[in-house]
């Protein structure tokens, strides 16, 4: 170890931190969230410092701002919050990783942070932009991949994807052309309906503000949807449900319409479809897949550098417009993955 090196590892690193300091009820508001600035302590062993220079901003994580168990453990009130972010490693105590490297982390929501090696995955910075190590070769690339391989989507197949205009969405109608499906989706706005038409290629889209889902599906897909990648939950998913074929398979990836919901809202009265069309449908977590990330990066991330994938942002700067950023998720401002530069 140099001087320098020493003399960095042994000093105390200045942060800022995004804490929650109180639970929403339903949309959040800035006044949910608060600034704290920290000095991390120094450098032990077998540790890391990194300054992050991107972070992403996700719909989930609005249910772990609500109190109780789920599937993912709840953010506490008065703690800083945390989700995906790539950075720089600026010291290190640990044999992985030298200052220079780049890496991602769950550690974002702030601006720099001390870790374990084993809390970082090295990623290489001859793949630009580092940002898109959260968006279509992230977490995000790897829920449409993981989502599409849950239900075995083939070629031929009919594929209905709503929030497709969003960060999973569009990386899964991407994937599933490349598959050879057919890939319907719906958006909220005519300019997100010419982003998939043009930009991610699907062959048919259509403005869910504009007219009855069902009919507009049903006007894109007259022979019905083979498989339904569900995004928003509420009325789009009752709307698919009708327009099922026979053996058709659900995806239940998320459901933005009803993250903000004070009650629960109350269940289509459709359901009987599951039985006279014999449907499966299946719940995707990305982390019960972490276990192929090999595969995944492997395939995605050949995509990507043969301009076969596309990887669209929306990107805010700075720490201080990350709650912004992450409350425009609800209000659909963003185009593909919602980005927080911090670099």
């Amino acid at each position: 170890m140099t001087e320098q090196t020493q003399d960095i590892s042994l000093s105390k690193i200045a942060s800022r931190e995004i804490r929650l300091a109180s639970r929403p009820n339903g949309v959040p508001t800035a006044a949910n969230f608060s600034m704290t600035s920290v000095d991390l302590e120094p450098l032990q062993d077998q540790q890391v410092s990194v300054r992050n220079l991107f972070m992403s901003v996700d719909p989930y994580m609005r249910g772990r701002m609500n109190a109780g168990k789920s599937y993912i453990p709840p953010f506490e009130v008065g703690e800083p919050l945390n989700g995906g972010a790539v950075g720089e490693v600026i010291d290190s105590r640990a044999g992985l990783f030298k200052p220079g490297d780049v890496v991602m982390s769950n550690f974002g929501w702030r601006e720099s942070f001390i870790a374990s090696e084993h809390d970082l995955h090295p990623v290489s910075r001859k793949i630009q932009p580092l940002s898109v190590y959260l968006g279509a070769l992230g977490m995000t690339g790897m829920t449409a991949w993981a989502g599409l391989k849950l239900v075995e989507v083939k070629a031929g197949d009919i594929v209905y994807i709503s929030g497709a205009a969003g960060a999973v969405g569009s990386v899964a109608g991407q994937l599933a052309k490349l598959r050879g499906c057919r890939v319907i989706g719906s958006a909220g706005s005519p300019e997100k309906v010419k982003f998939l038409l043009e930009g991610c290629g699907f062959d048919a889209a259509f403005d869910y503000k504009t007219g009855p889902i069902l009919d507009q599906l049903l006007a894109a897909a007259p022979e019905g949807i083979d498989v339904y990648f569900d995004n928003v939950g509420g009325l789009t998913f009752g709307a698919a449900l009708s327009a099922m074929r026979l053996h058709g398979r659900i995806i239940a990836c998320g459901g933005i319409s009803e993250y903000n919901d004070e009650h629960p809202q109350p269940g289509p009265s459709n359901l009987s479809n599951f039985i006279k069309k014999q449907l499966t449908m299946k719940g995707l977590l990305v982390r019960d897949w972490l276990d192929q990330q090999a595969d995944f990066e492997l395939e995605v991330g050949g995509y990507y550098l043969t301009g076969k994938l596309k990887n669209k942002e929306t990107v805010v700067k700075g720490l201080d417009r990350a709650v912004e950023a992450f409350i425009g998720l609800f209000r659909g401002e963003n185009i593909g993955k919602m980005i927080v530069d911090l670099s």
